[in-house]
């Protein structure tokens, strides 16, 4: 074997030797995969970690609390989404550039285009929450009692959206050159912000006042406000610091047409997601409070389930984008398999402890009875809903990682709306199985894709879909 640029020229004179090579290379992918994806999940629990110390804290305030952040971030989520544009095909083009061993200059460009523009995204959409929050709130069948704490935490947390906006731009760029750790030390950070910001500022510890909900909002945000700061830092030193403003003396539409054609299909998927979960959010609130305590609740412990599949699903695409730039399609394929089949078995062996033990972890939030036993019936039926949405997270993130980014929002706009809309509706309200027929809609939707997304992956339709080439 010898190197010719980047390239490993390799010449075989049998097939077992051809064969032998190939599991050599395949071990190695494997091996950068571990060591890109354990980061990824340190820093998915910590963020994890980050949502549920509220949940707990605020469950500790009051249950009214719970449900209505659980609204606000919903909508805050939503809103997010637009910066999904810039963020997703910021990644994925990035990835597909180191492969292919394209110039700095270009990349240099494309960090700094997608900066610019998420930052002003940014500060338009936390204008817009600040001012529309009730309405939303109204929007979506909100009971009146509630709405003044939601005003609340969403005039904090979501009037600083630009700050998540610039972080998550961040954040992308540092994950596409692979340094997942980076990432992860932060978020540590800010984790250790948002606790002590929580006792001192929920409970009025240390001589301050009791804020409550408002407390947790001011907390929240300012430990991401910090880890921006280290994130930019960091970035400033990988990358930006090659960054002049005449690289935008002729403005790099090329690079922005194709970060848009990347992201807006990327935000068409989830933005189908998220309105369906708003919807569905909406005949949730008609159930009742415990039923959208229950949601919020179930919903934080289930993520435990598909940590792992998320974690790798992300780590996975970082992967794929650069074997598809490096032509080696493949090798990418065989990773998706390797990436689907692991974490099926971690992610369903962990649902099925969840659906055992829920009940007491739920009783760490709530003394409610009637939360902790319809919250307990939801997880059995979760352990389902797992099979497709590990399929779904693993597959979708490495198609889009491929440049087939079209195809989940077409199955998405079907699935989500015919399914986890449709089918919840009818369960949840109209034959009376409340939040559990409404899971029970999210389960048929997540199957649906999972099962579509494998034959699309097996079609090898993506193969030709690739931006750089």
């Amino acid at each position: 074997t010898k190197k010719y640029k980047s390239y490993k020229v390799v010449w075989c004179y049998n097939s077992s030797e051809f064969n032998n090579l190939r599991g050599i290379y395949m071990k190695e992918i494997k091996s950068k995969l571990l060591s890109i994806t354990w980061p990824i999940m340190i820093e998915l629990i910590l963020m994890y970690l980050l949502g549920s110390i509220d949940i707990f804290m605020l469950g500790k305030y009051s249950d009214e609390a719970v449900a209505i952040v659980g609204v606000s971030n919903q909508i805050i989520w939503m809103v997010n989404l637009m910066f999904v544009v810039i963020t997703s095909g910021t990644t994925i083009l990035l990835t597909q550039y180191f492969g292919s061993n394209k110039d700095e200059k270009n990349i240099v460009e494309i960090c700094g285009l997608s900066i610019g523009v998420n930052g002003v995204l940014g500060i338009v959409l936390s204008i817009v929450i600040i001012l529309g929050g009730e309405f939303m709130f109204k929007l979506l069948n909100t009971p009146s009692e509630l709405i003044s704490m939601g005003n609340t935490y969403m005039g904090i947390v979501g009037g600083a959206s630009f700050v998540a906006a610039i972080m998550m731009t961040f954040t992308a760029i540092l994950r596409a050159y692979g340094l997942t750790k980076t990432c992860m030390k932060i978020t540590i950070l800010m984790n250790v912000v948002n606790v002590i910001g929580n006792y001192i500022l929920i409970f009025g510890n240390f001589g301050f006042p009791q804020l409550g909900i408002a407390g947790a909002a001011i907390s929240t945000t300012l430990s991401k406000v910090i880890a921006c700061i280290f994130l930019g830092y960091r970035v400033y030193k990988v990358v930006m610091n090659k960054f002049k403003l005449d690289l935008f003396k002729i403005f790099p539409v090329n690079h922005l047409k194709n970060i848009v054609s990347i992201g807006l299909p990327t935000l068409g998927e989830q933005l189908s997601y998220n309105l369906s979960q708003l919807v569905i959010t909406s005949i949730i609130n008609t159930i009742g409070i415990a039923s959208m305590a229950t949601k919020t609740y179930v919903g934080n412990i289930a993520f435990l389930a598909y940590l792992f599949a998320q974690g790798v699903a992300q780590g996975g695409s970082i992967l794929i984008g650069r074997l598809i730039g490096e032509g080696e399609k493949d090798k990418a394929f065989n990773l998706f398999k390797y990436c689907v089949t692991r974490s099926l078995i971690v992610t369903i062996s962990m649902s099925i402890l969840l659906a055992i033990v829920g009940k007491y972890i739920l009783a760490i939030f709530t003394t409610n009875e009637e939360i902790l036993s319809l919250g307990s019936q939801v997880l059995f039926v979760n352990i389902f809903l797992e099979f497709g949405r590990t399929t779904n997270l693993i597959g979708i993130n490495g198609l889009r990682a491929t440049g087939d980014v079209k195809f989940p929002v077409y199955i998405a706009i079907f699935s989500m709306w015919t399914f986890a809309v449709g089918i919840s509706y009818v369960l949840g309200i109209g034959l009376g199985l409340g939040l559990i027929g409404v899971w029970i809609g999210f389960a048929l939707d997540e199957i649906i894709r999972g099962v579509l997304v494998a034959l699309r992956w097996k079609s090898r339709k993506w193969e030709e879909k690739s931006f750089v080439r």
